[in-house]
């Protein structure tokens, strides 16, 4: 009987992979990137996800809460990670998934005193809270005092709604909104899976657009 052998790539095999896929400039462009994802739930776990399949560089995560059961049915965690921090179960599974990732993971809640240091280091932001509060905090935040970076932010993608109502909006050279702009948890019953992951997937490949300078109009 054969036995399970693992075999993990080369860093070399493994960015020449990610170059033959993207073309060995954008990739370079990728990996030189720092991209914050605010927020480890179904929103941010996802974006993380597609973002360092993608082969960006860095990943500033942060959120402060524990994985929990419910969170399971949308977010990027498993079921022997309840309990766990969300910024060490996510850190786990990018490894897993991109073991050349750099990580750097703040288990913290994002706050105006705070947010500042948090982010500075990052060239792109994505917002990805569930509280509307926390989002219009942010948003105001990274608009007025950190004005060169971008900003990628999600609002609507509760219930089960037409997929073909999620979409990425240019709000202003460095600001992007993704969602429906309409639907909320209260309103439409609640969270499904596979229209947040739209939502994350859009807030994603936003980031890869900006960097390919692939701009909406």
């Amino acid at each position: 009987m054969w036995g399970v052998v693992n075999l993990i790539p080369t860093k070399e095999e493994w960015n020449k992979a990610l170059a033959e896929r993207h073309g060995e400039k954008l990739q370079t462009k990728f990996s030189s990137v720092t991209v914050a994802i605010c927020g480890l739930g179904g929103l941010g776990s996802n974006v993380a996800i597609s973002l360092a399949r993608a082969g960006i560089g860095k990943l500033i995560l942060i959120d402060f809460d524990r994985v929990d059961i419910t969170n399971l049915h949308r977010q990027q965690y498993k079921a022997n990670q309840l309990g766990m921090n969300k910024t060490d179960a996510l850190r786990d599974n990018l490894l897993e998934i991109a073991p050349y990732v750099t990580l750097e993971t703040h288990t913290i809640c994002v706050k105006e005193e705070n947010a500042t240091h948090l982010l500075q280091g990052a060239d792109i932001i994505c917002e990805a809270f569930d509280d509307a509060e926390c989002k219009a905090m942010l948003t105001n935040l990274v608009l007025e005092e950190m004005p060169d970076k971008y900003l990628v932010a999600a609002s609507g993608m509760a219930g089960f709604g037409s997929v073909n109502s999620i979409r990425t909006r240019k709000i202003t050279s460095k600001f992007y909104l993704c969602g429906d702009e309409k639907s909320d948890v209260q309103s439409e019953g609640g969270l499904v899976s596979s229209r947040v992951m739209l939502c994350a997937a859009h807030q994603a490949h936003t980031v890869l657009r900006i960097l390919a300078e692939q701009f909406e109009t």
